[in-house]
């Protein structure tokens, strides 16, 4: 077995021929105020660069009582809409606010999700947001005595915890009333977990533009599971079982039921058949590539990770009490034209 050489504080001040206690104050920057000399001083850097020598984050975090550190918990880095989101806010913790971004996922589990966010407090991270994947308030109220919380992109109802979410309602009626204005009389809807938030201000979003445009919804339009791919796939290839051919329009609630939806009708048609307008909720850079023209609602990552971060650093430093939430609004991607 690989034998790891570990060095501690001792044996940086036996090569720097120095205290343990000299080595120490030096390295966590309290040379100055203990008068410790350059020479002294730059020995002792000298010995710590040399051997890669850092000092431990846990001591330091038990002696200021901060870690540095911010917890991320989000349900899927495979989902682009999620990935962008955490590569947003790992850039701002890092220099715009001198912290390291821990990312744990929950992949939609809440037991997952409750055993990733006792992870990241026992490592104690300063502040922690989350991507909730269920919609139990209970779930988290227990963790904001212990550290600020607050919830990204999706919301819990009847929690008192902060959130900055995407204003996902008036955006999906602005693009599935751009299709019923343009004559469109069928519009099938694809969506994930109804109990989220995510999925309820898509799903409103959708009926207040058909209420708007004097349609009725009918029996066979709405359809909801999880966001997973596998989902897209089986909502499609069940709505072309029962019906023989493709909707008119079909609204994707996120881009991975899209990318379901893309391979079942690839796998079925190669592409050579498809509903008659294809939207989604998220964008992706490919969706330019594809023969298929499909319009995509755009969330702004930036925007959501820099206000829910603000929020955990104004709770850290005491700033104005308790944050307000937010919505962050979004634009849609016309690819078809309008």
């Amino acid at each position: 077995m690989t034998q790891f050489e570990r060095l501690t504080i001792d044996d940086i001040a036996r090569l720097a021929n120095v205290s343990r206690t000299t080595a120490s104050m030096v390295l966590n920057g309290y040379a100055e105020r203990y008068r410790i000399s350059a020479a002294t001083v730059e020995r002792v850097l000298q010995v710590a660069k040399e051997h890669h020598f850092t000092p431990s984050q846990s001591a330091r975090a038990l002696r200021s009582r901060r870690s540095n550190t911010i917890g991320l918990v989000i349900p899927d880095l495979t989902n682009s809409a999620h990935a962008a989101l955490a590569q947003a806010m790992e850039t701002l913790c890092r220099d715009e606010y001198g912290y390291q971004l821990v990312v744990v996922t929950s992949d939609e589990d809440p037991a997952r999700e409750t055993e990733g966010i006792a992870h990241l407090v026992s490592h104690q991270v300063d502040g922690m947001i989350v991507v909730p994947c269920t919609a139990e308030a209970n779930r988290y109220q227990k963790w904001v005595k212990r550290l600020p919380l607050v919830f990204a992109d999706r919301r819990v109802e009847d929690s008192d915890i902060p959130y900055v979410v995407t204003d996902a309602t008036e955006t999906v009626a602005t693009l599935i009333g751009d299709a019923l204005a343009q004559g469109a009389r069928e519009v099938v809807y694809f969506g994930g977990q109804p109990e989220l938030s995510a999925s309820r201000d898509r799903l409103a979003g959708y009926r207040q533009a058909l209420a708007a445009h004097g349609v009725a919804e009918r029996d066979d339009w709405v359809f909801q599971r999880d966001y997973q791919r596998e989902s897209g796939h089986a909502l499609m290839e069940a709505w072309f079982a029962s019906h023989g051919r493709y909707p008119e329009v079909l609204f994707a609630g996120s881009i991975t039921l899209l990318e379901g939806v893309l391979a079942y009708i690839n796998q079925a048609h190669r592409l050579g058949q498809a509903p008659g307008r294809l939207m989604t909720f998220d964008d992706h850079q490919l969706l330019d590539c594809l023969p298929l023209s499909i319009d995509a609602i755009v969330q702004d990552s930036q925007q959501l990770a820099a206000q829910s971060l603000q929020r955990v650093i104004d709770m850290l430093e005491g700033v104005g009490g308790k944050p307000e939430s937010m919505l962050v609004p979004a634009h849609v991607h016309y690819r078809r034209g309008r």
